[in-house]
C-alpha cells in the first residue's frame, strides 16, 4: 500500500461499476481511488458523490466477481492529475491516458488536474484570426476562428469521420504558424473506426496529440478522455504559447455515457432520460475553449455531434447549440448526390465569422463574396420547389440560371472531395461560379 492511502473494507453494495463505501472518514469529489480485489487485481476508480460518511465511487473496469467483504478501497487523498510535457506532441494515448502507440511514457514536466481552471469572462480575448480547414464550405461561408466553439451536427451514416480526418490533416493557421497543434479525442469507437483513425494519425506523424477510447473500454474513460484532451490543450496553449484546435468525436457517445452513469446512480432523469445537469456538464467542457488577454496561445473547439434520429431538437445538439457559437450541419440529400463534404449551407452558421475575416486576415472581398454566394444559392434552393410544380420550361431565364447555379455551387464549391483548398482558391472559385452565370457581386 502507498503511505498516503487510506484503506477501507466497508463496501455496502455494488451496482454495476458503482461501489458504495460506508464509514469513510475523509474524501473529496473527484478523488482518485484504487479498488483492490481479493485476487490481487487493482483497478482505478473515482469518487462521484459523498453523503455523510457514505461515498459513491465509479470503477474504471469490470466489477464482476468482487467480494464485498474482502475487497479493499484505497483513497489517495488527491484528485486525478495527468502528466504534461512538450514531448506529448505526436503521441497517441488511450482513454485512460496510457500510451497506445507502442512508445514509452514521456517524462512529465508538471502534473495538472483534469478539471481545469474556470476562465474569467473578463479575461477572455476576442476571437480573431481564422483557422483554415481546407474545406471551402467552412472556410468561405462558416469560417472557424481562433478561440471559437463550432460544432459539427451529423446524422447516422453521414461521413463525419471523413470530414474529421480531413480537418485533422489539413487544418492550419492562415499565416502557416509552426506553433499550431491539433488535439484529437475519439470516444466510443468501434473496431473499424479505431483502425481508420489510427491509420490517419500514422499519416500525420507529428503536430497532434490523440486520445482514443474504444467502445469496449470502461464507460468512465469516455467521460475522462475529453478532459484529458482539454487539459493538454490548455497546457500547450496557455503555457507553451501554441494555437490548439481540439476535435472531439463523438459527443453523443459522451452524453450516452453520462446517461448510463446517471441511471446507475438512480438519479431522476431529464429529457429523453439524460441527466438534468447535462447542460452544465457540457458547458464545463465547451467553455474551456477561448483566448486569454495577454497570453499568446488559444484553444479552439470543434466537437462532432451525431443527432439521434436526425433530430436537431434532440437534447444533445439542442444544448450544444446553446453553448457554442454556431454549427456546421451535414445533409443526407447532398450525401446521396455523392457530394463531399455534404454540408448544408443554409442552416450552417459561424457566429464569429466576421471577427476572423477581411483585410489582413483572409481577403478584403471575403464578406462580400460570402454574402453573394449565400444570397444566390438560397434563391436557387427556393426556386427548386417552383420547378417541381411548373417545370423548368415554364420559368424565366433568370430563374433557370439561379437553378443551374445552385446545382453547380453544390457540386463544385461545397463538394470538392478530399482535395485541400486554400482560402484564396475558395474565394476565387466562388467568384468564378457567379461570373459564369452572369450574377453580379453586389
Amino acid at each position: 500500500m502507498r503511505l498516503s492511502e487510506h484503506v477501507y473494507r466497508t463496501i455496502s453494495s455494488i451496482a454495476g461499476p458503482l461501489l458504495f463505501v460506508q464509514g469513510v472518514f475523509s474524501a473529496q469529489i473527484g478523488e482518485v481511488v484504487r479498488v483492490i480485489a481479493p485476487d490481487g487485481r487493482s483497478m482505478d476508480a473515482e469518487v462521484l458523490e459523498i453523503e455523510g460518511d457514505t461515498v459513491l465511487i465509479e470503477v474504471f473496469g469490470e466489477t464482476r466477481g468482487l467480494d464485498i467483504g474482502n475487497t479493499s478501497i484505497a483513497f489517495s487523498d488527491s484528485i486525478r492529475k495527468i502528466p504534461l510535457s512538450p514531448d506529448i506532441i505526436g503521441r497517441i494515448f488511450s482513454g485512460a491516458f496510457l500510451p497506445a502507440d507502442n512508445m514509452p511514457m514521456f517524462v512529465a514536466e508538471k502534473w495538472s488536474a483534469i478539471t481545469g481552471a474556470a476562465m474569467n469572462p473578463a479575461a477572455r480575448a476576442r476571437p480573431e484570426e481564422f483557422i483554415e480547414t481546407g474545406f471551402s464550405v467552412i472556410d468561405g461561408l462558416n469560417t472557424l476562428v481562433k478561440g471559437q466553439k463550432l460544432p459539427v451536427f451529423s446524422c447516422s451514416g453521414l461521413p463525419s469521420r471523413e470530414l474529421v480526418s480531413g480537418v485533422l490533416k489539413n487544418a492550419r493557421l492562415s499565416a502557416g504558424s509552426a506553433e499550431f497543434v491539433v488535439v484529437f479525442a475519439a470516444l466510443g469507437l468501434s473496431f473499424h473506426e479505431y483502425s481508420y483513425y489510427m491509420a490517419v494519425l500514422e499519416e500525420m506523424q507529428t503536430g497532434f496529440v490523440a486520445f482514443i477510447n474504444s467502445a469496449d473500454e470502461p464507460v468512465m474513460e469516455r467521460l475522462l478522455a475529453p478532459r484529458f484532451a482539454l487539459t493538454t490543450a490548455e497546457y500547450l496553449a496557455f503555457e507553451m504559447g501554441m494555437d490548439v484546435l481540439v476535435i472531439i468525436t463523438d459527443m453523443t457517445n459522451y452524453c450516452d455515457a453520462l446517461r448510463e452513469i446517471s441511471t446507475a446512480r438512480e438519479e431522476l432523469p431529464g429529457r429523453r432520460g439524460y441527466p438534468g445537469y447535462m447542460y452544465s456538464d457540457l458547458a464545463s467542457l465547451y467553455e474551456r475553449a477561448g483566448r486569454i488577454k495577454g497570453l499568446k496561445g488559444s484553444v479552439t473547439l470543434l466537437p462532432v455531434v451525431t443527432m439521434p434520429e436526425d433530430d436537431i431538437t434532440h437534447p444533445i445538439p439542442d444544448l450544444t447549440g446553446y453553448i457554442t457559437e454556431g454549427q456546421v450541419v451535414l445533409s443526407r440529400e447532398l450525401h446521396r448526390l455523392n457530394i463531399f463534404p455534404p454540408v448544408d449551407v443554409l442552416p450552417s452558421l459561424s457566429r464569429l465569422m466576421q471577427k476572423g475575416i477581411g483585410k489582413g486576415r483572409t481577403r478584403e472581398d471575403h464578406r462580400r463574396t460570402a454574402n453573394n454566394l449565400y444570397k444566390y444559392y438560397a434563391r436557387g434552393r427556393d426556386l427548386r420547389r417552383l420547378a417541381t410544380i411548373v417545370g423548368r420550361e415554364g420559368m424565366p431565364d433568370k430563374d433557370i440560371r439561379l437553378l443551374d447555379f445552385a446545382e453547380r455551387f453544390e457540386q463544385e464549391f461545397v463538394g470538392h472531395g478530399n482535395s485541400r483548398r486554400t482560402i484564396a482558391e475558395t474565394l476565387d472559385k466562388g467568384i468564378s461560379l457567379m461570373q459564369q452565370f452572369g450574377l453580379e457581386l453586389t
